[in-house]
């Protein structure tokens, strides 16, 4: 059997990379944003989850609709939490800004804006756990923020990424449409299977 140039490969990957990308910015689209962005991103999730456990001859286009569609309900019931989360602490961060001054208001600034970081990392988990494992809807939420905060070494790792992705996207602005939502999913999706196997032997071996 001739073997593929590995030229031909790369090439094949980028296309599939770029086509999951863009079926997710359309998808969340259609969802007028609020509403498409988490099934859409689960969908993300789900192709990303299955290419890296060398899954890689599933159709993109037949597996992102099958799962949007499939979990459109309950993924927008979990992200209601997570918006009004979000827009619990947005609310309290522009009060803080407009009432409050002085040293307690700095503090409590830096202690908002830290629970806004936990809470995007913690929506970010929540895609690699919500994939990965069969657990209650109220489990997903809980475990998401658990997660978050017991693993620093995961969640430094995920940071750092996302904040490399993220200078690439402002320095390069034409990715944006490319890679915008498969290279950060790519990124967390990997750090949390390593962590998810780690945590699997371990409850394997007590």
């Amino acid at each position: 059997m001739k073997k593929v140039p590995w030229m031909i490969v790369v090439c094949e990957w980028i296309w599939r990379a770029i086509l999951a990308n863009l079926y997710w910015v359309v998808f969340t689209i259609l969802g007028l944003g609020i509403f498409g962005f988490f099934p859409a991103s689960i969908a993300l999730f789900t192709i990303v989850r299955k290419w890296l456990r060398k899954e890689s001859d599933l159709p993109v286009w037949n597996t992102f609709k099958q799962v949007y569609f499939k979990e459109w309900k309950r993924s927008n019931g979990i992200g209601l939490v997570f918006y009004s989360i979000g827009l619990f602490l947005f609310v309290d961060i522009r009060i803080v800004e407009q009432v409050m001054t002085g040293v307690f208001a700095s503090f409590l600034l830096i202690i908002l804006y830290i629970m806004v970081f936990v809470l995007l990392l913690a929506v970010g988990n929540f895609f690699s756990l919500y994939v990965h494992y069969e657990l209650p809807t109220k489990e997903y939420i809980k475990q998401s923020f658990l997660f978050t905060i017991t693993g620093l070494l995961s969640t430094i790792w995920i940071g750092a990424g996302l904040l490399v992705i993220g200078m690439l996207l402002i320095r390069m602005p034409g990715l944006i449409p490319f890679i915008s939502g498969v290279a950060p999913a790519y990124w967390m999706m990997r750090v949390n299977l390593l962590r998810f196997n780690t945590l699997e032997k371990r409850m394997s071996l007590s």
